[in-house]
């Protein structure tokens, strides 16, 4: 995003920031649903798309616009938040769609951070992306765009439903549509960072052969801490086909401290 269309989103987060002040935790949900649907539309909808963010129609205009369309559809703070973002400027209808999305999102999880939920969530989203990458065919059905997202996200409300979390369950649907034009996994994976993002950590993907120790993970959980200068959300996947050791990454730093990484050295030093 550059710096013009940052300057235009932080317009439409203060306008959330504000109610998400006092609203409750189910009203900021709702706002980000609404938001995410109007998303919804405006992908579907490439002319209105055009319209909404068209820098050389005046502010005001667009903002009447949006207004005739949303006013009656939408709650009045969804509108409001809907308002900052087509009066902004953009350069191009996608960032703006992106805006809106990422917007609503946004919202997704500052409810659930005021719900007390937000870290069951990300964990929630972990393990499915988990399993959907450990099944070829799963993965597979949930990342086909030929079939309609609607349709996918029946299945994922069949997976899921009774067994994580509302929102967990709306997240994944974004992701099915594509969050920021991602592919399915990633858009999981994006979301998964905003949520430890939002609660003030970083990520680190850590693949062992055995599982670790409750102890060993708080320790590892802490060093890094202490390395990143904020706290550490560890996602701990075990392959048995590491052998032994550890690989740890954060970000893209990369700590490949495995019994497989050094076989493999071996022959390569070996085949030489």
């Amino acid at each position: 995003m550059s710096i013009g269309n940052r300057e235009s989103y932080a317009a439409a987060t203060d306008a959330l920031t504000a109610y998400a002040a006092t609203a409750s935790a189910a009203d900021v949900a709702a706002l980000g649903d609404e938001l995410l649907a109007v998303a919804g539309l405006l992908s579907g909808e490439p002319r209105l798309r055009r319209a909404l963010s068209d820098s050389s129609m005046p502010a005001a205009q667009r903002a009447e616009l949006a207004g005739g369309l949303l006013t009656g559809k939408v709650s009045a703070p969804t509108l409001t938040v809907a308002t900052a973002l087509v009066s902004a400027r953009w350069s191009t209808p996608s960032e703006f769609l992106t805006a809106v999305e990422q917007t609503g999102v946004n919202a997704l999880l500052s409810g659930a951070s005021a719900a007390g939920e937000l870290g069951e969530v990300e964990d929630e989203l972990f393990r499915f992306s988990k399993i959907v990458t450990g099944e070829k065919a799963l993965a597979g059905a949930l990342g086909d765009t030929s079939v309609p997202a609607s349709r996918r996200a029946e299945l994922v409300r069949e997976l899921l439903g009774g067994k994580a979390k509302p929102v967990t369950v709306r997240l994944v649907e974004v992701a099915l549509s594509g969050f920021g034009g991602r592919g399915f996994v990633a858009s999981l994976d994006r979301l998964i960072e905003l949520a430890a993002d939002r609660q003030d950590r970083d990520l680190a993907y850590v693949t062992v052969a055995r599982p670790l120790a409750e102890a060993d993970e708080a320790a590892l959980a802490a060093k890094l801490s202490e390395l990143y200068g904020r706290g550490v959300s560890l996602k701990v996947t075990v392959d048995p086909a590491i052998v032994g050791g550890i690989s740890v990454r954060v970000g893209s730093d990369l700590y490949d401290g495995t019994i497989l990484r050094r076989l493999t050295e071996a022959r390569k030093a070996f085949a030489k």
